[in-house]
């Protein structure tokens, strides 16, 4: 985690770019994680690897889109990342290409694909892996959603721009191991004093801000998809307290540690609960229905097959090595893919 902390958290580099916003470091090399010359990470299959602005998959091949978890925060190394697990092992038969944007939401995710399609190969599945960045920043004040959701760093964005909000201090806050400055900034850093943070929307219009806005997108997803003649599978990610409601030992240990740093429970609250992924699963999944797009919520099946000691999370949103294969295998399985 200290090796993605260097280039790939707000305490070590953000590379920022037109209309993404914001993206990761190209041509970056370590033990841990690589990407190539655009900044996505390098997937590896059994005796093969690629990425999409680097070594070319031979396609038919197989994109698996989302934000941090399918880039792989946590993964020892490139080849334990959801993409390359699938690639490696649970459905090899096609080359997966690993098309996840850390921190990014269902807007900057269907960017990300309108903005470099050109450089993919034939692509015959789409699997969007993804879900909770629109339901943690549909907790920021109405001002910072606008018409196309809020995105993390906004507060730094909207102050540059000296952009006119109901609160200069909101900001949004990235899940995971620490906050990113703050889902709503102006602590004790701030110049003079903190302004009051302003109230957080209810779950039911968090959830109905959050699933309106991806299903909006998958709209779009599906039109792209249909002209690729590629088959469109949404999967809503598992929150380690939408799985179970006993975490494994080591993620105990973990969880306490970070919610010293980080207050994950305070930030997050309400929508951390098991209720409310399934809540929001529902809303995603009567969306798809009426969309012709295929959904799964992949938390409770994960419930289902997962034992106690097993440890799948190094923070409440990305896997460890473990983790990441039994996730890769289960969606395997629910995809029908070989």
């Amino acid at each position: 985690m200290l090796t993605y902390e260097e280039k790939f958290d707000d305490r070590g580099q953000i590379r920022w770019l037109p209309y993404l916003m914001y993206f990761h470091p190209a041509n970056h090399t370590s033990e841990v994680v690589n990407t190539d010359t655009i900044g996505f990470r390098i997937s590896h299959g059994a005796d093969d690897h690629a990425s999409v602005g680097g070594r070319k998959a031979q396609g038919p091949a197989r994109l698996l889109v989302g934000s941090s978890t399918v880039f792989g925060i946590g993964a020892s190394h490139d080849a334990a990342t959801l993409s390359s697990r699938l690639w490696s092992t649970h459905a090899p038969s096609r080359p997966w290409l690993n098309f996840g944007g850390r921190s990014f939401n269902s807007t900057q995710e269907l960017l990300l694909f309108t903005l470099y399609r050109h450089l993919l190969p034939e692509i015959d599945e789409i699997v969007i892996f993804s879900g909770f960045n629109d339901l943690g920043l549909a907790r920021l004040p109405e001002d910072r959603r606008g018409d196309h959701g809020a995105f993390f760093n906004c507060g730094d964005f909207f102050s540059r721009m000296g952009a006119p909000t109901s609160d200069a201090s909101a900001d949004g806050g990235r899940p995971g191991r620490g906050r990113r400055r703050g889902l709503f900034r102006g602590g004790p850093e701030a110049a003079g004093p903190a302004a009051p943070a302003p109230a957080v929307p209810g779950l039911d219009e968090q959830i109905a801000t959050a699933a309106g806005l991806t299903l909006r997108h998958l709209d779009t997803w599906r039109v792209l998809a249909e002209a690729l003649g590629a088959r469109l599978t949404y999967v809503l990610q598992p929150l380690a307290t939408w799985v179970r409601e006993a975490p494994a030992p080591e993620e105990i240990a973990l969880f306490e540690e970070l919610d010293r740093i980080s207050h994950f429970g305070t930030v997050y609250g309400d929508i951390a609960a098991m209720e409310s992924g399934r809540r929001y699963a529902e809303a995603l999944r009567d969306g798809c229905a009426k969309r012709g797009v295929r959904f799964f919520d992949i938390s409770p099946v994960l419930g289902e097959v997962v034992t106690p000691q097993d440890w799948l999370f190094v923070d409440r949103i990305h896997f460890t090595d473990e983790g990441h294969d039994l996730v890769a295998g289960t969606l395997a399985g629910l995809l029908e893919l070989s």
